[in-house]
């Protein structure tokens, strides 16, 4: 490809819309342009880089087995009704109505869809098991479409589905795409980790996530892994082990004490010059319209996912002061937020397994300003019947598995892998007749991968400030020849001739032959992110030519004859390194 045919067109400035580096250099490098809000245009190089990306993907999963298949975009209420999601899925569905007015969703995932066509086609155990993916562009009307590719209303997407006969059938399906997935981040040169993770609206009873590692203060999500082994998990359902804490308050015996105006934990440690740890903070939530008390020690934090699963709830949030007083007048009490307790309030309380360990402790009484100091369980109150883990957990806390320390790091979704057992197949009557002729429904998982979000994902991963550093095999291109001076007749030929035998070795390669400054062809070279650049310049004078290395800034000489070779090599020492990705399982 000639730069002077190539349609791009790159940026000096930073789009004022875009609030991550992903965003700001595709659409700086002449990547994507935004057509409205959350909607891109996929320019050529961007292009590239998807098929890529859509390659490797589809090889990988072909070797695991799946099969590729095309499945409708407009999917009718009907099916989405049977599995109860029309209205569970929420205002994030794209709801269209055609002209007979029938109601139709702009598909954000297919699990009605394959379904209810494995329902019609598949009638014995012998035709199990199977695996079926398609690669396609999915919906999704976000209230805030942000970070580019990361966060759009339409973005490319590999989802796959298997199907079947038993518990055991899964487990095995679940482990090919396990290491499908593995083989897919590690071809694409992305430093992931397999995290477990909460399933959401997809649902199931075991989700993990392939987190792209940004190891900086970028990305989307918390992802605490140990270091020690292979245990990773997404912030919303990571579990760990506490350091050790002063749990005693150290109070003789249990009190009502005025506390005027304390109503944050911080200030009621000082004024009883305790631990944080010493007190047992009270939350009030609403969770699908009714209050829930949440217990929590009070140096840890509530993570509301888990909450919200361990009650099998829809929504949740956190209650307002006016809601907390109304309440607690409810019950013939008159208390304010800082002053709620778990007495004389008759609605479900939960308590996080923190609270357990609290002796003469300080807790909240539903009294504006006062608190029982000295509390013990079994005799002041009594344990909450539900008492799980519905904490954050924290970097240096121990890993739950080896007793590691726990670290933390921002890291992207790429990919995601489900077992949703029977939540599709019973409720939408997708059944089987087994070896014995008795019917039993599909035992089901689902395998997703963010295919234009893998591809910012890495941007996110690998960048400087001069520009993208894509990992070869996802490179648009893996060449730039870049002559310095294109009416130097020795610079053009030396050029043309690299470019000629690059390309007759079938080596993606451009040769920058507009007629611009040096600083301007070597900007955007960086910019767009070719892993080799080739310069024909000054040091033609001695035979030789540079090589610069993209991912390291290293700059090569090397005799203009064996510009081709080197180049070669490098390319292929970059596309044989293997990242070791963890199971994380």
């Amino acid at each position: 490809m000639r730069m002077t045919n190539l349609f791009f067109a790159t940026l000096r400035e930073n789009p004022a819309d875009a609030e991550v580096i992903s965003h700001q250099l595709m659409v700086r490098a002449g990547y994507i342009r935004k057509l409205t809000s959350g909607i891109y245009t996929y320019l050529p190089l961007m292009w590239r880089v998807v098929k890529k990306i859509s390659d490797i993907i589809r090889e990988e999963m072909d070797t695991a087995g799946a099969q590729e298949l095309m499945m409708p975009i407009l999917q009718p209420e009907e099916l989405w009704a049977e599995s109860g999601r029309w209205e569970a899925y929420g205002k994030e569905l794209m709801r269209v109505e055609d002209r007979h007015g029938r109601m139709n969703a702009l598909g954000p995932t297919h699990e009605e869809i394959i379904t209810a066509l494995v329902r019609d086609e598949i009638r014995s155990y012998r035709q199990l098991p199977v695996n079926l993916y398609q690669i396609q562009d999915k919906f999704r009307d976000e209230i805030r479409p942000r970070f580019g590719l990361l966060r759009g209303r339409e973005f490319l997407m590999k989802d796959a589905y298997s199907f079947d006969a038993d518990e055991a059938g899964l487990d095995l399906s679940y482990q090919k795409m396990t290491q499908a997935y593995i083989n897919i981040f590690n071809r694409c040169g992305l430093e992931t980790r397999m995290v477990r993770s909460d399933s959401g609206a997809i649902g199931g009873s075991v989700s993990h996530e392939f987190m792209v590692l940004t190891r900086t203060a970028s990305g989307e999500n918390d992802v605490l892994y140990c270091d020690s082994c292979a245990y990773a998990a997404n912030s919303n359902r990571a579990e760990s082990r506490m350091p050790q804490a002063r749990t005693d308050g150290g109070f003789s015996e249990a009190q009502e004490v005025d506390t005027p105006g304390i109503k944050s934990i911080e200030d009621l440690a000082n004024f009883f010059k305790i631990e944080q740890s010493a007190i047992c903070k009270t939350l009030v939530y609403i969770v699908d319209e009714k209050p829930v008390m949440a217990l929590i020690r009070g140096d840890r934090t509530v993570e509301e996912t888990k909450l919200k699963n361990a009650l099998g709830a829809n929504d949740i949030r956190i209650a307002s002061n006016a809601e907390i007083e109304e309440l607690t007048q409810k019950f013939g009490l008159n208390t304010q937020a800082g002053f709620i307790g778990p007495v004389e309030i008759d609605i479900q309380v939960v308590g996080d397994e923190s609270i357990r360990e609290l002796t003469n402790f300080v807790v909240g009484i539903n009294r504006t300003d006062k608190h029982l100091v000295g509390a013990n369980w079994g005799k002041e109150l009594s344990l909450p019947e539900k008492i799980v883990d519905i904490r954050l957990a924290f970097a240096d806390d121990f890993c739950p598995e080896c007793g590691g320390k726990l670290e933390i790091t921002k890291g992207i979704e790429v990919g995601n892998i489900f077992k949703l057992g029977t939540k599709y197949s019973e409720t939408m009557k997708a059944t089987f007749t087994d070896e014995n002729g008795k019917e039993k429904p599909f035992i089901m998982g689902c395998y997703g991968i963010g295919v234009t979000r893998t591809a910012a994902a890495a941007i996110e991963r690998y960048h400087d400030k001069d520009g993208i550093q894509w990992p070869v095999a996802i490179a648009p291109y893996h060449v730039i020849v870049v002559p310095v001076n294109v009416s130097d007749e020795l610079q053009m030929s030396t050029a043309e001739a690299i470019y000629d035998e690059l390309c007759d070795k079938n080596i993606e390669t451009v040769i920058d032959d507009r007629d611009e400054r040096p600083g301007v062809k070597f900007k955007d070279a960086d910019l767009i992110g070719f892993p080799i650049r080739i310069t024909a310049g000054k040091t033609l004078s001695e035979g030789m030519v540079e090589i610069k290395i993209r991912s390291t800034s290293e700059v090569l000489k090397v005799p203009k004859e064996e510009a081709v070779s080197k180049a070669i090599e490098l390319i292929n020492m970059e596309l044989t390194k293997q990242m070791t990705l963890p199971a994380g399982v």
